[in-house]
């Protein structure tokens, strides 16, 4: 097992239970305790995880957001798979929204020439990748910038969404139940996912298997405002019958 495939799971189980023993992770991955504290200390660096007496906890557990570079290195196979999937989702012509976000920001390099579409989002870096496509007309929400996410927020982004009604949403969320919906660490951006759900005629959640069964502080929509939620395989078949049966097709890819 390389490094990265121990870290990644590694990852999965903090995320899973709660929390990670040293020892434990040696006798199971069949390595020495001092790798393990490496890959913690690795994940740590990330900001994926902290490191505690004998193991770590995933930052989640502290009511840590991780920022946007350290989400943005877990789990890029899946991210780029659920990227592509969400391209065929793209209408022929319209408008559409791109929620900020690591999986969403994927899009940004797989946007198709062949189509005119106007792009709404609240994603600096998406929106300068974006303007870079002759056949796409950008807009950025205004508002205040989050330091931890790079989306604008609060009420000029509102106000903005309050006034256009496109095509298609595409979504991210930190967490998505059947029991508490999609949910998110921080309101403001609550506000702006939730004012999104309501200026689209679609919405498209994408969302790894990861951020099934978790909650978050503050809730922007209920399971059955989405549509279509395209994740990883990384998620059962029964996890995802379930969330089917609550309201979206539920994609596997």
């Amino acid at each position: 097992m390389y490094a990265e495939e121990r870290q990644e799971h590694i990852l999965r189980a903090a995320r899973a239970i709660g929390r990670v023993d040293v020892g434990e992770l040696a006798a199971e991955l069949d390595v020495a305790p001092e790798t393990i504290r490496k890959d913690l200390t690795a994940l740590e660096r990330v900001g994926v995880l902290r490191r505690v007496h004998g193991g770590a906890i995933p930052v989640e557990r502290l009511g840590f957001e991780p920022p946007v570079a350290a989400r943005d290195v877990v789990l890029t196979a899946e991210k780029e798979r659920i990227a592509k999937a969400a391209v065929a989702e793209l209408p022929d012509e319209g408008a559409v929204l791109i929620d900020a976000g690591t999986t969403t920001a994927r899009l940004g390099d797989l946007m198709p020439t062949d189509r005119e579409l106007t792009v709404v989002t609240n994603a600096l870096s998406l929106a300068g990748r974006l303007a870079a496509f002759p056949n796409l007309t950008v807009l950025l929400l205004g508002g205040r910038v989050r330091g931890r996410t790079l989306a604008s927020v609060d009420p000029w982004a509102l106000s903005a969404l309050s006034g256009i009604y496109v095509d298609l949403a595409f979504l991210a969320t930190n967490g998505v139940s059947v029991e508490r919906g999609l949910t998110t660490p921080d309101p403001a951006e609550a506000a702006v996912k939730t004012a999104m759900v309501a200026a689209a005629r679609r919405v498209v959640l994408l969302a790894d298997h990861t951020k099934v069964g978790r909650d978050h502080f503050a809730r922007f929509a209920e399971l059955d405002a989405v549509d279509l939620l395209i994740t990883d395989t990384g998620l059962d078949e029964r996890t995802a019958a379930e969330l089917a049966e609550a309201g979206p097709r539920v994609q596997r890819v």
